[in-house]
């Protein structure tokens, strides 16, 4: 297995920044970019020129990752050429959240075959219920595969998100994946937050999907307001700076759910993910050092899952929200990684609205907002 990655900017056509393998006939690329780029579709135009027959996979980002740099502005191409693993594209239009279920189902059934070892699923980030999603692909997930992924993203806007197609074009409402077969593939994953729980536990009493509508009976955007003081004035963006921590029994395992939007006449509160009703859920905020300690973490339980301790690539997949809470230092948490996973590895990923990811190995796939998700590829000789 070789890699290499390529950047675009406003500035420069593509330039190579890492071709240790000197590839030539990439199987696959993984496009991460902002949405002004993406959607202008010129650098994906002049990428397909110069593979047609690679398949790409990918979408907008909040920020994208290469190396132990994260940047805004760009697109990062990171090409795959692999000896003996063969892979499989498929799309699905998404025109509301109620098809996300049956999208997420007819991904999986229209990826199962022979020798099937992992699918790596992009969804655009706005017309989606990620909760859905995700339980769509674990409706016929094979045991022994696993899926990761995330949901594109758009900077702090919540405006538009783009996927890449089968013909390398940028479109809106799209779901994609790409389906890996082979003995020889070889994939490891792991994901971690690091944010504070604090205030009062309260309980769902009314919500809809993804729509929380009250909170211990009180109008929850309302009461969520309260908790947010002079930042509430920035909602739905400040909202990425206090997500809530979301338990559906008094005893399960955590998730983290995201605002994507607000609605005052209903006093409501649109997440990435489902809040179901009679759920607990208590808010979150930002600690530096553990938003960090999280991506190390991640990137610890990913090695020990792995087969190879040097992985030929790692795909980063970091919520936007630990970007806006770490800003400046926001490329430490990236450094984190790079000290685990050790120099050989090439790093590749981007800021999204959603990050898809089992919790650990042999687990189901889940879907995660503020985490720091980490997928490992690599191929035995």
């Amino acid at each position: 297995m070789k890699t290499a990655q390529l950047k675009y900017t406003f500035e420069t056509n593509w330039t190579e920044i890492e071709n240790k393998n000197s590839i030539t006939d990439p199987s696959l690329i993984f496009v991460f970019g902002s949405t002004q780029l993406i959607k202008d579709n010129k650098a994906l135009i002049l990428l397909k020129e110069k593979y047609p027959n690679t398949i790409m996979i990918g979408g907008t980002s909040a920020g994208e990752i290469s190396g132990i740099n994260v940047f805004d502005d760009t697109i990062i191409a990171t090409m795959v050429e692999f000896n003996t693993t063969t892979i499989k594209f498929v799309s699905r239009e998404i025109n509301s959240t109620g098809d996300s279920f049956e999208v997420g189902k007819n991904i999986v059934n229209s990826l199962l075959g022979e020798n099937l070892k992992h699918i790596f699923v992009m969804s655009e980030g706005l017309t989606i219920n990620g909760s859905e999603l995700v339980r769509g692909l674990r409706e016929n997930l094979p045991q022994n595969v696993s899926a990761t992924g995330g949901l594109a993203g758009d900077g702090a806007n919540f405006s538009e998100t783009f996927i890449i197609d089968e013909n390398g074009s940028a479109k809106t409402k799209l779901v994609s994946a790409i389906g890996f077969y082979g003995n020889n593939f070889q994939v490891a994953y792991g994901s971690l937050g690091g944010w504070d729980s604090f205030g009062v536990e309260r309980l769902v009493t009314k919500s809809k999907n993804n729509v929380l509508f009250e909170l211990d009976s009180k109008p929850a955007l309302e009461l969520y307001k309260s908790f947010l003081g002079e930042h509430a004035s920035n909602l739905p963006s400040s909202g990425l700076l206090f997500p809530l921590n979301l338990r559906l029994e008094k005893n399960s395992e955590p998730v983290v759910r995201t605002i994507l939007a607000i609605n005052e006449g209903q006093q409501s509160l649109t997440f990435a993910g489902d809040i179901p009703e009679g759920a607990y859920v208590r808010l979150m905020k930002a600690n530096f050092d553990r938003l960090i300690d999280g991506a190390i973490g991640a990137a610890k339980s990913t090695i020990s899952n792995a087969k190879n301790e040097n992985p030929a690539l790692a795909i980063l997949i970091s919520c936007v929200g630990r970007k806006l809470v770490l800003k400046q230092i926001v490329e430490e948490e990236v450094e984190g990684v790079r000290e685990i996973l050790g120099n050989e590895t090439l790093l590749s990923g981007f800021y999204s609205y959603g990050e898809i990811s089992p919790f650990s190995a042999n687990a189901k796939c889940e879907l995660h907002n503020q985490t720091m998700t980490i997928t490992t590829i690599n191929e035995t000789l």
